[in-house]
C-alpha cells in the first residue's frame, strides 16, 4: 500500500536551496566584478564552481519536504 504523505508550506525565506543559490550567485557576481580570487585560482575554479553549486542543489533537494509559499505567509 501506498504510503500517507504530509504536505507543509513553508514560506520562501526559509528555504535552504533558495539561499544556497542566493549566497553563490552573490559570490560568483562579486568574483565576475571584482576579481578577487581569480589572481590566487587555477582556471579550472568556474568548473567547481559549477559542480558545487550542481551537487548542492542535488543535496538540498533531496532533503526538502515541504513547499514554498510566495507571499511570505506560513501556511
Amino acid at each position: 500500500m501506498g504510503e500517507l504523505t504530509v504536505s507543509t508550506v513553508k514560506p520562501w525565506y526559509r528555504s535552504k536551496t533558495l539561499w544556497f543559490n542566493a549566497v553563490v550567485a552573490g559570490l560568483l557576481v562579486l568574483e565576475a566584478n571584482f576579481a578577487v580570487l581569480q589572481p590566487y585560482l587555477a582556471g579550472s575554479v568556474y568548473a567547481w564552481f559549477s559542480t558545487v553549486l550542481a551537487v548542492g542543489n542535488a543535496m538540498l533537494r533531496v532533503v526538502t519536504t515541504a513547499s514554498l509559499a510566495m507571499g511570505g505567509r506560513d501556511a
